[in-house]
């Protein structure tokens, strides 16, 4: 890999090793299964989806990128897992999903080859897993067009989410794979704001995400102790 490259080998090397199972909704990738609706009614209630160009950076096997070719956007996912990619080209392929392509490269790269092209830049449950996430963040500020619209989601870094999010999500209830996360990269709220300050990215508005692990059951509140969502534009 070109050592200049924003990837951990490591977290791609973990993530490659389980593409086989993106699709599969009772396997370790169920949670991004069922908060994907929410995440998405989110994303298209504020910035409507359909006749828009949309990047999804870190897309992985494309859950959430299929979902918005669905809702008629135009839909480039990138990621730097191959394997992942593969799997989101094959379902696409099987599912009948068009207006979705997939690309294996880089945000900062993509935003040196196509600045200011698209309406709008999610980037979900990738930050936490990047060296330095306010160079994704600079790139997808450069990527979406004057006044289009840019979407994270990550873990907050605090006792809870050290517990919750670690503890609690890869050991107790075993929703994730243990290993899956670092509390250390875990991102406050106040520095994933000023990254977008930084990058020229409005702050809109933010969500948080819980589980109710007796109903098994996920829902969006103002709680951002843990999961969490900013909603950003950028400036025109």
């Amino acid at each position: 890999m070109n050592p200049n490259v924003n990837a951990d080998p490591a977290e791609l090397a973990k993530f490659s090793d389980l593409a086989h199972r993106w699709w599969d909704p009772e396997s370790e990738f169920r949670p991004l299964h069922q908060i994907n609706p929410l995440r998405l009614a989110w994303i298209d209630g504020l910035a409507p989806l359909a006749g828009k160009r949309v990047l999804d950076v870190g897309c992985g096997g494309g859950i959430l990128s299929d979902s918005m070719a669905r809702k008629g956007a135009q839909v480039t996912g990138i990621d730097l897992s191959v394997k992942a990619l593969r799997v989101a080209q094959l379902h696409a392929l099987e599912a009948g999903t068009s207006g979705v392509e997939y690309r294996e490269v880089s945000a900062e790269d993509l935003a040196a080859e196509q600045p200011g092209t698209f309406d709008v830049v999610t980037c979900m449950e990738m930050l936490e897993h990047v060296p330095d996430p306010s160079s994704v963040v600079r790139a997808c500020s450069q990527l979406v067009k004057p006044g289009g619209w840019v979407f994270f989601s990550t873990i907050n870094r605090n006792p809870k989410s050290f517990l919750f999010a670690i503890v609690g999500a890869e050991y107790v209830l075993q929703l994730l794979p243990k290993g899956t996360h670092e509390w250390a990269k875990f991102i406050r709220p106040s520095e994933l704001a000023s990254y977008c300050r930084q990058a020229d990215l409005d702050l809109q508005g933010t969500r948080g995400m819980e589980y109710n692990p007796l109903t098994r059951r996920y829902w969006l509140s103002d709680d951002t102790s843990v999961n969490y969502m900013i909603a950003t534009r950028r400036a025109p």
